[in-house]
């Protein structure tokens, strides 16, 4: 089994959103096995910004899934993206 490298973006509920307390929400969400590889926070349009997330984690069943559902369960992201993924 090999692991994959997967870029997610996360878009917050408004230009409002404190992105470094959504930061550190998506530390406290990440599950076992997971390994958070960086964050960034990207200017959209309009005062709006998202977070970038990439993270690598086995390439087994479920695991993907199971984190991009604990990302979207995180207090202040209006939606999950996968932007990338690929194998290393």
């Amino acid at each position: 089994m090999g692991e994959v490298v997967v870029l997610f973006r996360l878009m917050p509920h408004g230009v409002e959103t404190d992105m470094n307390a959504l930061a550190a929400g998506v530390q406290r969400a990440v599950p076992e096995g997971v390994k958070i590889r960086g964050m960034q926070i990207k200017d959209v349009a309009y005062g709006l910004k998202s977070l970038l997330v990439a993270a690598a984690m086995p390439d087994a069943g479920g695991v993907l899934d199971r984190f991009e559902e604990a990302l979207a369960k995180v207090s202040g992201v209006e939606s999950v993206e996968v932007m990338e993924e690929s194998l290393v």
